[in-house]
């Protein structure tokens, strides 16, 4: 199978490329040159595609990269802490992706994985599976919602098959120090005070290396449809907080209610699994 990986140096991406590198899965990737230098760390990469910025290619250069591509896992998307839940570059991500899709159509792909979120669901108060009605609240899960249902419909009736891998809250290495648990972790480990809300939202995360290891089964098993990529296992902000805080000794660190709750923030995110990490 010739697989193609895209956001391959962002934070999913890269532990993607971890996974297939572990399997020994060749792979072509298409990356934006300001970041290509960090694909010198994979030795399973056999090709290179170079751009400034996929989602604003034509379709035309896309069917260009995919000659003899069976599988495409699609994980480029612009995810800028602080800015990406609500930036209009979510509408450009959206319609480079959809002419993705219609490239990999043209070119005979036999698979396309695509990259949702868990802020497509509808808020609720109980573990959401993926037949919870969507109901997406912001531009950036709004548009994700937007390209699966645009594609769902549109591999309908073609030879590629379609999957959809709704990802919940992601940790681990190479992650942002701009997102919570890195901003936790550099605050308290220089006995810095953390402002925190009141901690009582509960969450459903999972480590970045096993949500990339799901996806690459999904990419290379008979599966298609929509998958939650979550551990379902729900805790509290302030539990997790808590049990880092006490790595370092620091509890007294934490400053639970230093910050308003932020009235956009669904006070329960749990998933339910389908799909096992293996």
């Amino acid at each position: 199978m010739s697989i193609l990986v895209t956001g391959s140096t962002g934070f999913l991406g890269s532990h993607i490329l971890d996974s297939l590198e572990k399997r020994g899965k060749k792979v072509k990737v298409i990356a934006r040159r300001e970041s290509s230098p960090k694909l010198k760390s994979w030795s399973n990469i056999e090709e290179i595609f170079l751009t400034e910025n996929i989602f604003l290619e034509s379709e035309k250069w896309m069917c260009s990269k995919l000659n003899g591509v069976d599988t495409i896992i699609h994980a480029a998307w612009y995810a800028e802490p602080g800015k990406y839940l609500t930036s209009e570059l979510n509408l450009e991500c959206l319609s480079g992706s959809l002419r993705l899709a219609s490239a990999a159509s043209k070119m005979g792909v036999k698979k396309f994985v695509g990259i949702g979120t868990c802020a497509e669901y509808q808020n609720s108060d109980k573990p959401m599976s993926i037949n919870t009605p969507l109901e997406p609240k912001l531009l950036y899960s709004a548009s994700k919602a937007a390209c699966f249902s645009v594609l769902n419909k549109y591999f309908e009736n073609k030879i590629t098959e379609f999957s959809w891998a709704r990802i919940f809250y992601l940790y681990g290495e190479r992650e942002d120090p701009r997102r919570f648990i890195p901003y936790l972790r550099s605050q308290l480990s220089n006995g810095k005070i953390a402002k925190l809300t009141n901690g009582d939202q509960i969450r459903d995360y999972i480590n970045v290396a096993d949500a990339a290891k799901i996806l690459v089964d999904i990419a290379y098993q008979d599966r298609k449809g929509v998958f939650n990529v979550c551990s379902g296992k729900p805790v509290s902000i302030r539990d997790l907080a808590l049990s880092i805080a006490k790595e370092y000794g620091a509890e007294d660190c934490l400053k639970f209610g230093a910050r308003e709750p932020n009235l956009l923030d669904p006070p329960y995110v749990v998933g339910v699994p389908n799909i096992e990490i293996k």
